[in-house]
């Protein structure tokens, strides 16, 4: 008896990327595969063995998960790992998708009736964290739009937009001076 599963993860070009597996089990042999060709093993308490093309880049868990360090857009692909206890063989199957990190994000600025509303935007293909900051107050507002009563907005006021996804972050600056 087999057991399957199967997941779609993103990493981002430089990082450091890890699969999802948590075992909870003695895994006596465990093999990972990229495109059908072995990339890292192990059997038993030996030391993991690691092929091409991510030999040097990578390092095998022993629970299971395989980290690669500097993703590059060839890590793309179907990794399978497959380990066996003494009872059944268990495959686990990831699309790795590479993305380039997220652009700088743009801001705009309107005024909407007493408002000044701020929207920041960025070309990214996965849903991501907004976040802003503005020179004058200390907290963050955690959103892609944020509205401002016109008549709070200083003349040396800056808000900064901060984009997020997994481990990487940009941002934009804007004077609020000219938005008004």
């Amino acid at each position: 008896i087999a057991h399957i599963y199967c997941k779609d993860v993103f990493g981002i070009v430089g990082e450091t990327f890890t699969f999802p597996v948590e075992i909870n089990r003695e895994m006596p042999e465990i093999t990972w595969k990229k495109n059908k060709d072995k990339v890292a093993e192990r059997e038993g308490q030996n030391t993991p063995a690691y092929f091409t093309p991510l030999q040097g880049r990578s390092m095998l868990k022993e629970n299971g998960p395989l980290t690669i360090f500097n993703l590059e857009k060839n890590d793309a692909g179907a990794y399978e790992l497959h380990y066996w206890d003494s009872v059944k063989d268990y495959y686990l199957n990831f699309i790795l998708t590479v993305l380039d990190p997220p652009s700088e994000p743009k801001i705009n600025c309107s005024i909407r009736g007493d408002s000044l509303v701020l929207n920041c935007t960025s070309d990214f293909p996965r849903t991501l964290n907004y976040s802003w900051k503005f020179s004058n107050n200390p907290h963050t507002y955690l959103s892609q739009e944020i509205s401002i009563p016109v008549k709070n907005v200083g003349d040396t006021e800056n808000a900064t937009c901060f984009i997020a996804f997994s481990q990487t972050e940009n941002s934009s600056e804007i004077s609020l001076s000219q938005c008004i």
